[in-house]
Formats: structure tokens, C-alpha cells, sequence
């Protein structure tokens, strides 16, 4: 089974972050994620970052780093899901693919019925919450 490259973005706005509901016509309906996409054939991961948030929430990021990327196989395919950081640039926010979002902080991270892909990474974002936040304050 081949391994698919997805980019995901975890996006900080005012001390939480942003993390979005799958629709019911999207794979693992209602199950929460961090927001991003399938990276094309010889695509750079943050150009191809930038464009899935823009195509799902109609917002411009700004991207400051990756973290730990996570490696799953479901049923019918196996993601290595890349985590970048990042905060929210200019745009309204606009649900084009997702059912909700919801803004969280770091002790409400688990409040919320993760993807099985997602999960470690929201482990990592925990485990580094209190080295991001300021780092993203004095960026912005």
C-alpha cells in the first residue's frame, strides 16, 4: 500500500488553536482534524499547505515550522500526515469542505473525537504548546 503525503496545519490565532470537524461526505465523517490536504505530484508541502487552507477555509497562513510528522494506515490507505505551525494571515474564514471548526486551547485539545492520524500529533502540539505560543506571539 502506497504511503500518501498530507499536510496539515496547525493554526494559532490568540492563544488557541484551530481544529475543524470532517463533513459527512468527506472519509471519517464527524471525526476532527487539523485542516490541510494531499500533496500533489512533486508539490512543495507548504505551497501545497497554503493552498489546501485556502481551498477549505478561504484564509491566506502564514507558516513558522513543522513538527513530528505521523504515519497511519486506515483501512483502505495508509497518510503520513506533516504538521506545520502556523497563525491565521488575512481572510474570513469560510467553510467550504468541513462541517465546524472550533478554536481550542491546550488543556481543551482532547475535548474533541480525533482522526486516528491526528492524534499523535496533537500529543507533539501538547508537548510543545508552552515553547509555540510565545514564539508565535513575538512573530505576529
Amino acid at each position: 500500500m502506497k504511503t500518501i503525503p498530507v499536510t496539515c496545519a496547525i493554526i494559532f490565532h490568540q492563544g488557541k488553536v484551530l481544529v475543524a470537524q470532517r463533513s459527512l461526505n468527506m472519509d471519517l465523517p464527524g471525526k476532527w482534524e487539523f485542516p490541510g490536504g494531499k500533496i500533489e505530484e512533486s508539490e512543495d508541502p507548504k505551497v501545497c499547505l497554503s493552498r489546501e487552507i485556502k481551498e477549505e477555509l478561504s484564509i491566506e497562513i502564514e507558516i513558522f515550522e513543522t513538527l513530528k510528522p505521523s504515519e497511519f494506515t486506515y483501512p483502505t490507505k495508509t497518510i503520513r500526515l506533516i504538521p506545520f505551525v502556523a497563525t491565521w494571515k488575512s481572510g474570513e474564514i469560510d467553510l467550504l469542505e468541513h462541517e465546524q471548526i472550533v478554536w481550542l486551547g491546550e488543556k481543551e485539545l482532547f475535548y474533541v473525537d480525533w482522526a486516528e492520524a491526528d492524534v499523535p500529533i496533537v500529543h507533539d502540539l501538547q508537548e510543545k504548546w508552552v515553547k509555540l505560543v510565545p514564539q508565535i506571539k513575538t512573530a505576529t
